[in-house]
């Protein structure tokens, strides 16, 4: 009992730096946790600002151009109807109705 009397002291010591340790490590893992925090929010915020960029783009694109989407998509199937009359043969192509030139012309030239 006596040597633990004369060891009180050391162990209080060692407790008391322990314990100013141990906050000093967690003051610097709630710092660094916040400066993490710090950098994804700014990295967010420049990606949201970037992505609204795209959109404010793209709606300039739509209302500015008169872009009809209808008329798109109308467009679109005008040209895979002539591809499709392309690979047809020749005496079916000269019978139909459209009179303009197919626009693979480049994959028929090849031998």
């Amino acid at each position: 009992m006596e040597w633990m009397i004369g060891f009180a002291p050391f162990a209080m010591v060692i407790a008391i730096v322990w314990i100013a340790n141990n906050k000093k490590l967690e003051e610097k893992r709630i710092d660094a946790a916040a400066s993490q925090g710090a950098e994804k929010a700014t990295q967010y915020a420049v990606q949201i600002e970037q992505l609204n960029e795209r959109v404010q783009v793209l709606e300039r694109i739509v209302t500015d151009r008169g872009y009809d989407v209808a008329t798109q998509i109308e467009a679109l199937r005008d040209v895979r109807q002539v591809e499709g009359d392309a690979s047809k043969n020749p005496a079916q192509i000269a019978s139909s109705t459209d009179t303009g030139t197919p626009l693979n012309i480049g994959k028929q030239e090849q031998v």
